[in-house]
């Protein structure tokens, strides 16, 4: 097999089943993206799939640095409790009141 090159792979083209708004979570089945833009329902738009980004997380939940964390699409809230969509890992440490969470996508 010979392989040809396509793109550099940070974003991903993504067509969206239903209208999904800049800076929103999206799931791509095995793992998460961040929309780069408004994507209209029907419409093809850019999901960032690399990088660290600013997540809402479970209420009461403290996170050390390196820890797997998980995107549970039901409360839209990254969370360390397996079952979730893979999200990556947390970049550094969060308190349990802390609002959000420092995320690197997996890519």
């Amino acid at each position: 097999m010979k392989a040809i090159y396509w793109q550099k792979g940070e974003a991903l083209d993504y067509t969206a089943a239903e209208a999904v708004a800049n800076g929103s979570v999206v799931s791509l089945g095995t793992r998460i993206g961040i929309a780069a833009g408004d994507i209209p329902a029907g419409g093809i738009g850019t999901v960032h799939v690399e990088g660290v980004f600013k997540l809402s997380k479970a209420a009461g939940t403290a996170i050390d640095q390196g820890a797997a964390v998980y995107y549970d699409a039901e409360s839209d809230v990254i969370t360390i409790t397996e079952g979730g969509i893979p999200a990556g890992y947390a970049v550094a440490p969060t308190a349990a009141d802390d609002p959000v969470v420092l995320v690197k996508l997996l890519g």
